[in-house]
């Protein structure tokens, strides 16, 4: 038994309840997978980072792995990086759609249009505690265990893992979701918002759109079969098609 939590974007409340939905369900030892985008969008993107650094550093068995907007975060304050190639539409990570803004908010910067970049991106490297910073730049790309590979967006189909590319596995979208081959394990993602989580023959998307409003549900699996924690208990998460 396994339990992953989608997409957070900056919802720390919402990540209290779901944490609290899995400790009723599994316990404080429960294993959690987070599949990443903790950051922007949300309010409090900086107390997201708290609380998954805090708990690991408690023992928590919990895996925290990379996304797009996780990544979008570090390169800016690490190095100024206002773009990622992968966006086509142009707007840079303090673009309100992005919603990087936010996230320095959430660490008393203010991020908004009016401001030279250099400013912000001192004010920010000044607020970030390095902690969060060094916690973004180690986490993992994937995790798998029996039956099921965890990533943040996908896999590129028919590729092994270890010759996967980063840009793949935080970013991808097209030849992914529209692939019906068997991937061997069932691949659990985020980073494709959805009105609720769902559930696929080869896949299950757990980003059920928080970053947009909706509730953050948790899941638990038991080999290949999902269940959402709801406060009524559990949901079965029945594929599509």
């Amino acid at each position: 038994m396994i339990y992953a939590v989608g997409d957070i974007h900056g919802h720390a409340a919402a990540l209290d309840s779901a944490l609290a939905l899995i400790d009723a369900d599994g316990g404080a030892e429960a294993p959690v997978v987070f599949l990443g985008d903790y950051v922007d969008r949300g309010p409090d993107s900086r107390g997201v980072l708290d609380r998954l650094i805090d708990g690991i550093a408690a023992g928590r068995n919990w895996t925290c792995l990379l996304g797009n907007h996780d990544r979008m975060f570090l390169r800016f304050v690490s190095e100024g990086e206002m773009h990622d190639e992968r966006i086509l539409s142009g707007r840079t990570w303090l673009d309100g759609a992005l919603g990087g803004a936010a996230t320095l908010a959430s660490y008393g910067v203010d991020g908004g249009p009016r401001r030279p970049v250099e400013e912000i991106t001192g004010d920010a490297r000044a607020a970030v505690p390095e902690t969060h910073l060094d916690f973004v730049a180690s986490l993992p790309l994937w995790h798998q265990v029996p039956d099921l590979l965890f990533v943040h967006a996908g896999i590129r189909p028919g590729v092994p893992m270890e010759d996967q590319v980063e840009d793949d596995l935080i970013w991808i979208r097209d030849g992914f979701l529209n692939d019906t081959r068997d991937h061997g394990p069932l691949v659990v993602h985020g980073h494709t918002a959805l009105d609720h989580p769902a559930a696929f023959p080869n896949r299950v998307d757990l980003d059920g759109g928080a970053g947009y409003g909706n509730p953050l549900w948790p899941a638990v699996f038991e080999g290949r079969e999902c269940w959402l924690l709801k406060a009524h208990g559990r949901e079965k998460l029945v594929p599509i098609g």
